[in-house]
Parts: C-alpha cells; structure tokens; sequence
C-alpha cells in the first residue's frame, strides 16, 4: 500500500512558477507510477501528467505540455510537479495518485489506486 501527501500549493500570479510536492510512503513506492491529477471548481477531475516508475518516460496533457515537468527521486520517495507559465485556468486542487498499471495507462483511464488529498493552486491575473 502506498500513502500520498501533496504540498507546495499557494496563490501565484499568472505567469510565475510552482512546483508541488508529493511524499509518499510505504515499501513499494518504487514500483509505482504516479500520476498529477487536478481538479477546477465546477469541473470534473483532469489528467495533468504522470511518470512512470523508474522516472524514464513521462506523459502531459496537451493543456501543460511545455510549460509542466513531472520528475521523481525514488530515494526520498518524492514525486514533483514543476509548474511554469502559469495561467488563471491552471487554478485548481491537484492530486497525486499512485498506479501499478503504468503511467500511460493513467493517463489513459485517468485513475489511479491510491490518493492524496490535495493541495491547492490558485493562479491570478
């Protein structure tokens, strides 16, 4: 089992940066994708990215590709999302969550096994 835990969120104006962090526990960690997940007010829950275990193959939507980077450091067993170009629409709660179906997989069912509980981002112009 694999506990998650966001943090890093904050007001930021629109054009700046963010980078949010997710620690996770639990002996298996490793062998887990984990996968950013974000959701609007009023909105249903989205698919930001995710990476796979070994940190070697990463996958965006097309809404952050360029301007989010996802990395992890399996020895502290911590995943970060690195938010650039930040615009008003990128303002939400975002989760992480962790899979062992693969990182493609999340991106394609956009779910994952385990979550945290979320850490939110409120971008203003």
């Amino acid at each position: 089992q694999v506990q998650l835990e966001e943090s890093g969120g904050g007001l930021v104006q629109a054009g700046g940066s963010l980078k949010l962090s997710c620690a996770a526990s639990g002996r298996t960690f490793s062998s887990y994708a984990v996968g950013w997940f974000r959701q609007a007010p009023g909105k249903d829950r989205e698919f930001v990215g995710a990476i796979s275990w070994s940190g070697g193959r990463t996958y965006y939507a097309d809404s952050v590709k360029g301007r989010f980077t996802i990395s992890r450091d399996n020895a502290k067993k911590m995943v970060y999302l690195q938010m650039n170009s930040l615009k008003p629409e990128d303002t939400a709660v975002y989760y992480c969550a962790a899979s062992p179906h693969g990182a493609q997989a999340m991106g394609a069912s956009a779910s994952g096994d385990y979550w945290g509980k979320g850490t939110l981002v409120t971008v203003s112009l």
